[in-house]
């Protein structure tokens, strides 16, 4: 599902954000970052408001300096929910999470051709479900969802990789009950390796749509920002 939260404490997009660049990649545009001689990717799959989103390429050049090569893809063609725009349940009918798949597919498929080994889909809120079913065949070797939406039990009992599942307390898109049926799934899984942890007193969008001049948002988002690095680390090798 999605909801109001999904729109709360949107981005001020920046094209030029990032210490990265805006290329092609497997037919979008795509956000880049990290060495090119990496033979270990991430990629980052953003939430409704896209891939110009200053936090999240801050994120990106920061999962590039632990070793990746990073991409970000234009998932949304540069038509990303804007704050006063087309209402989300119109927005959405544009830009499912069904397409986002099929378009990820050839985005791995260039990563592979450029001699990368490895890759770990991340997934914001939107990006979320695209990286849960490319977990569910071995398109990737890991992903990691954070404040996951559309995201159902069932994907997780599809799940064929490691996953890790970073939920928030205060959500009620993945509401912190929704998240204990994952772990309930995952740990009947056991052949899949899991993570799964409720960060407290934090809301839906907390690691990517942080205000960055409040401390303790900045210091919620780092922490999930190192459990998701040290999960790629454990995994995409």
């Amino acid at each position: 599902m999605s909801g109001p939260q999904c729109c709360a404490n949107p981005p001020t997009l920046n094209p030029n954000s990032g210490a990265g660049h805006v290329e092609k990649l497997g037919g979008l545009d795509t956000y880049v970052t990290g060495s090119p001689d990496s033979k270990l990717a991430a990629l980052l799959i953003s939430d409704i408001f896209g891939y110009e989103a200053p936090n999240l390429r801050k994120l990106a050049d920061k999962v590039a300096a632990a070793g990746f090569y990073v991409a970000v893809p234009d998932f949304f063609h540069g038509d990303p929910h804007v704050d006063g725009g087309r209402p989300l349940q119109e927005w959405i009918k544009d830009h499912g999470v069904d397409k986002g798949f099929e378009e990820a597919k050839p985005v791995i498929q260039a990563l592979k051709c450029r001699g990368i080994t490895a890759t770990g889909a991340v997934g914001f809120c939107w990006g979320a479900k695209v990286a849960v079913q490319l977990a569910k065949r071995e398109f990737i070797q890991a992903a990691v969802l954070l404040h996951p939406s559309f995201v159902t039990v069932d994907d997780i009992k599809g799940v064929e990789v490691p996953i890790s599942v970073l939920g928030a307390e205060i959500d009620q898109v993945s509401p912190p009950a929704l998240v204990k049926e994952f772990e309930e799934a995952l740990t009947a899984k056991s052949e899949v390796d899991s993570f799964v942890k409720i960060f407290p007193k934090v809301a839906h969008g907390w690691s990517v749509r942080y205000n960055v001049e409040d401390q303790s948002a900045v210091k919620a988002a780092e922490e999930a920002h190192q459990n998701l690095l040290e999960w790629l680390a454990k995994h995409v090798k």
